[in-house]
Order: structure tokens, then sequence, then C-alpha cells
């Protein structure tokens, strides 16, 4: 099973306050884990301007100035942008899918800075790491649902709203979910 590119939902009564109510979409998965980048939780009260202000990057104005996400508990000062796939860094970007790629460069807020930057991202700090085999534990556990990724309901959707859009992709009403596993 390769959920590479897909999305992880967070089940209620996860036990990780971190995650809850977590939409995780999936750089990679393999026998050797998994890593994914939250796309749901806003950092508060960080922008992007003030990374690219902390990295002495001054914008050209007019400059759009993104949110910047909780992308995961780790490595929290290391930055990601989950973005469409009309960007390409010149030092590496990882093509993940059709409607997704993922640079962790900084040539990429450079050229965000200066208006070349992908049409579509997020910013984020940290991200969320699974060892071998512990992110199909936490699947069989009932920790997560996944479902394909859109890059609508990534990029586009309120924020508030990304864990119930991607629980209704999948035909799953929110108030139905229960926290206690069924096993037969």
């Amino acid at each position: 099973m390769d959920l590479t590119g897909k999305l992880l939902i967070a089940m209620p009564g996860m036990g990780d306050m971190r995650f809850e109510h977590a939409v995780i979409f999936l750089c990679s998965h393999g026998a050797e884990g998994a890593m994914g980048l939250i796309v749901n939780k806003p950092a508060q009260d960080v922008r992007l301007s003030h990374l690219l202000e902390q990295l002495d990057i001054a914008p050209e104005q007019p400059a759009r100035d993104m949110s910047v996400y909780f992308g995961g508990p780790v490595e929290g000062a290391r930055g990601f942008v989950l973005h469409s796939p009309d960007y390409r860094s010149n030092l590496q970007s990882l093509s993940i899918s059709d409607e997704f790629s993922m640079t962790a460069t900084l040539d990429i807020l450079e050229d965000i800075a200066t208006g070349q930057g992908p049409e579509r991202g997020l910013m984020l700090l940290g991200y969320a790491g699974w060892g071998p085999g512990q992110l199909e534990g936490e699947i069989s556990m009932n920790g997560w649902l996944t479902a394909d990724a859109d890059a609508k309901l990534v990029f586009d959707m309120a924020d508030e709203e990304k864990w119930g859009a991607a629980l209704h992709s999948l035909g799953v009403d929110p108030l139905s979910l229960s926290a206690s596993a069924g096993h037969a």
C-alpha cells in the first residue's frame, strides 16, 4: 500500500491534540516510513512576510503574504512549500502527483517574494513523520482515514472546512464518526 499523494484524515479520539481534526497531505510513504504535511492548521501569528524578514529576503511589491501552517511536530523550524506543479525549483522540487509538488529549499521563498513562485501553495513549518509500519498500525487502529487529495480542498478551501470536506469526499458524515475502533 503506497499512500503517497493521499490525504490522511484524523479520526475522533486520536489522543494527540496536535492532530485533532488534522488533514495531512502525504508527501511520501513506503517501507521506510512516511512523511506528511498538515494542511489545515495555520500557525498562530506567523505570516510569510515574517519569515522573509527573518531570512533577509526583500519582497517586491506587491508580494502575496501567505499564511504559515503548522506542518507537524517534527523539525518545527524546517520549512516546506506544498505547491502546484507549475513551479520547479532550480535546486530541488519533489513532484508528488499531477496536482502537487513540494519544495524545501530557500529559492522557492525568494521566487515567491519576487512574484515568480507557484500559482498555488502553502508554506509549512515542521512535518509529520512515521517510522516503518507505524502509519499502517495507526490506520488499522482507527486513527486515520485515507482519501484522494484534491488541490481545491488543499489550496483553496477555508482551513476550518477542510476536515469535514475531506470526510465528505469519502461519503462520511463527521457526526457519525466514533472514537472507538471496531474489529470483527
